[in-house]
């Protein structure tokens, strides 16, 4: 008894002086990190960056209205319908940003696992009948049917993961090397994310989530084997797919390849998206004279408005604005390179990483680039919710940059 007791009388020992005033210390430095991060939080924003946003934001604004008018009016009797509820979200969007951009980013970490938890548990109720809504063959959707109180659970998954995966990794540093503490923990949680989200099903989000997941361990610094492997393995699925080996998608495979083949059946939408594309030339019809948006072109206002932008604004046009998003993208990960600490520069790798994938993809469905499937364009596609997130993403980023590391330039 008198051996069990004695570890328990050994913890309850007082400090010794020296104990006493290594816990002072260690606390008076914490008192004086925060103090300087607040002070750092004043810092100004990232001008070109915010200025950038909000650019992209007013152009997609107009090139909704211009591609949605038709839709508008035939299904809503007000050609305006699509263009008022997405300027208030994008209004609200717009102030969430330069509300969180004076918020001090380290904030940010006690949100991290409680949101992560609440993304968990909305996916699993958008994948109960009944409560998830169904679109499209669908269940993406949660909210009140027939109302614009409409959001998808994966737009909240994709912001828990950026945000608790850069807590996490900020926090292991040398720990990221192992396999048990860099790559199985957010193996778990990718794969609880993406197995919730297949079953709605959507594929374009899955791979989002686990890409940003991805990259932000890459960056934290997992063994680069597992990075070959991953590539690999990645390869391989595709390559057994496209040559027939995996049976499954292989209609949307063929279509892929050439959607003419079934142009009034399977592949009307990528084959209509093409000779939307076509028909823009290198200046363009003009715009609001696309003529393809006529009910021609389905989902013409949401994954499918780059086309339309193609149609009006021509090839000029559409490489400009392909020249915002790289603007955007790379300096976002200037922010990140310049960033005070660990885990501000995760966060803003991840935003625009989330971003670029994105708008990567979406161009890359339309232009036949990459097999058809469901993704919209940041800051163009119809969406209220999906833009309102996105922008307060944007507002993360900025929080960050108020309190970069000077610089000479940039």
């Amino acid at each position: 008894m008198a051996a069990q007791r004695r570890p328990a009388q050994q913890r309850r020992r007082p400090m010794t002086r020296a104990e006493a005033q290594a816990v002072q210390e260690r606390r008076q430095r914490q008192k004086e990190k925060e103090q300087e991060s607040r002070e750092l939080a004043r810092g100004p924003i990232d001008l070109p960056f915010c200025l950038l946003v909000l650019l992209l934001t007013a152009i997609g604004l107009v090139m909704l209205l211009s591609a949605s008018f038709p839709s508008a009016y035939y299904e809503n009797d007000d050609p305006t319908a699509y263009f008022v509820r997405q300027g208030v979200f994008a209004i609200m969007g717009v102030a969430a940003m330069f509300f969180i951009s004076k918020i001090n980013y380290q904030r940010f970490r006690g949100v991290a696992k409680p949101l992560l938890y609440v993304a968990v548990v909305l996916l699993v109720l958008v994948a109960i009948p009944g409560i998830g809504l169904v679109r499209n063959h669908a269940r993406r959707w949660l909210g009140i049917p027939g109302t614009a109180l409409q959001f998808q659970p994966s737009e909240i998954a994709k912001l828990a993961v950026i945000l608790y995966f850069s807590d996490s990794i900020s926090k292991k540093k040398d720990k990221m090397h192992t396999t048990r503490y860099g790559v199985v923990p957010y193996l778990v949680i990718l794969g609880v994310l993406s197995v919730l989200m297949l079953l709605e099903p959507h594929l374009s989000g899955t791979v989002l989530i686990f890409g940003t997941g991805a990259v932000l361990m890459l960056v934290g610094g997992i063994n680069l084997a597992w990075v070959g492997a991953a590539f690999a393995g990645v390869g391989g699925v595709a390559f057994l797919m496209v040559t027939g080996v995996i049976t499954y998608g292989q209609s949307r495979i063929a279509m892929w390849k050439n959607p003419f083949i079934d142009a009034r059946g399977d592949g009307y939408q990528l084959s209509q998206s093409l000779i939307t594309i076509g028909s823009g030339g290198l200046w363009g019809v003009g715009l609001g004279r696309s003529r393809q948006k006529q009910l021609y072109l389905p989902e013409e206002h949401n994954d499918f408005i780059f086309a339309i932008v193609c149609e009006e604004l021509g090839l000029i046009g559409a490489t400009v604005i392909m020249l915002l998003f790289a603007a955007l993208i790379l300096r976002g990960y200037w922010i990140a390179l310049h960033a005070r600490d660990r885990f501000g520069s995760l966060l803003v790798v991840g935003v625009t990483t989330l971003i670029a994938m994105q708008t990567f993809l979406n161009i890359g469905v339309v232009t036949g680039l990459l097999p058809t499937t469901g993704i919209s364009l940041p800051f163009f596609s119809y969406g209220g919710t999906a833009l309102s997130i996105q922008l307060a993403e944007m507002g993360i980023v900025l929080s960050v940059s108020r309190q970069m590391k000077p610089t000479k330039a940039g």
